[in-house]
């Protein structure tokens, strides 16, 4: 058991490094325009508007969820319209970044490994380098800016439907009426919740891109490198993702107490 903690640790620690590094080599070739300007519209429609319906209805589902366990764990002495504090700030700052980031991890990062392992095991990225082209300005860098811009619109998306989902279920399921959910809602509100979501999800797309990438250009090996390429990938981002979530709690933290 320890063996196999150490080198998931081990493994983390190696995608951690290959994402730094690779991001690094994107902000280089970033400088290349004209190469990664007229893909990264597709990369953000395929990550970002392919990505919309999973995160709805994770959010959906969290804020019934939420709501439900709320209602059930107040007792007679808390007021009943904190049921809305709870789901909004929950969702807000934690569940929807997080949930809809690891799902993402699974559905964009390994959609990322795989493709760019394929084309790296069939040679088409060496003919690119052929060609005269930035392997890293045409295949990385526009995955990893639509990861910098989609996530936090889809993890937007998500807040909004996971808090509208808890507002339902509160009138429909625990006979809250609309205006003790908005009231709970509305007392602890802090227009920062929704900044700190946004900005956890833009690193955690950028997180998620870049381990993608990384992994898959590194597969070697055929079919079985490309999906051992896109499982260390899925793997890799959801821990590069609790790591994120917290550092930026820790940073959170910090912030109020200076």
């Amino acid at each position: 058991m320890i063996e196999l903690i150490g080198r998931s640790f081990r493994e983390a620690l190696e995608g951690l490094g290959s994402a730094g590094r690779m991001c690094l080599e994107a902000g280089r070739s970033a400088r290349d325009v004209r190469t990664w300007a007229p893909l990264a519209t597709d990369q953000m429609r395929r990550l970002g508007v392919g990505s919309l319906p999973i995160g709805v209805l994770i959010a959906a589902f969290t804020g019934i969820v939420l709501a439900l366990l709320a209602s059930y764990s107040f007792t007679n002495s808390v007021p009943r319209y904190l049921v809305g504090t709870l789901v909004q700030k929950t969702v807000m700052m934690e569940l929807a970044p997080v949930l809809t980031g690891l799902a993402l991890a699974g559905r964009v990062g390994a959609n990322i490994a795989a493709e760019l392992g394929t084309m790296r095991v069939t040679e088409q990225v060496d003919a690119l380098e052929t060609l005269a082209y930035d392997p890293i300005a045409y295949l990385v860098v526009p995955r990893i800016l639509a990861g910098l811009l989609m996530f936090p619109i889809v993890v937007g998306v998500a807040m909004m439907v996971g808090l509208g989902a808890g507002w339902l279920a509160s009138m429909g399921l625990l006979d809250l009426s609309s205006a003790q959910f908005l009231k709970g809602a509305r007392l602890f509100f802090d227009d920062f919740d929704v900044r700190y979501g946004l900005v956890k999800a833009a690193s955690f797309g950028v997180a998620v891109t870049a381990v993608g990438c990384a992994c898959g250009l590194e597969a070697r090996g055929g079919a079985e490198g490309v999906g051992a390429a896109a499982t260390k990938a899925v793997v890799t981002s959801a821990v590069l993702i609790l790591v994120l979530d917290a550092f930026w709690a820790v940073v959170w933290l910090l912030g109020r107490a200076v």
